[in-house]
């Protein structure tokens, strides 16, 4: 049986700072993960956005997440 398709939209900053963060936990030695489909699933997923991004690719990467972060995080009153 074939899975739906579920579509999600993320602005190009928010597609960056998750991107970021998959690359970062992805790394990580160790996950408490309750089974290994969770750790395909956010593989997966960054692989997509690696596919799809092209600022990790330039050489002002820091500068661009810097950036990215900052339109994202909320605003502080």
């Amino acid at each position: 049986m074939q899975s739906k398709r579920v579509k999600l939209e993320l602005t190009n900053d928010e597609a960056l700072v998750l991107y970021d963060w998959l690359a970062r936990f992805n790394q990580r030695d160790s996950a408490d993960f309750a089974d290994q489909a969770e750790e395909r699933v956010l593989f997966d997923l960054e692989a997509m956005l690696e596919k799809t991004l092209v600022a990790p690719l330039q050489s002002n990467y820091a500068e661009l997440l810097a950036r990215a972060r900052a339109n994202v995080r909320d605003a502080c009153e």
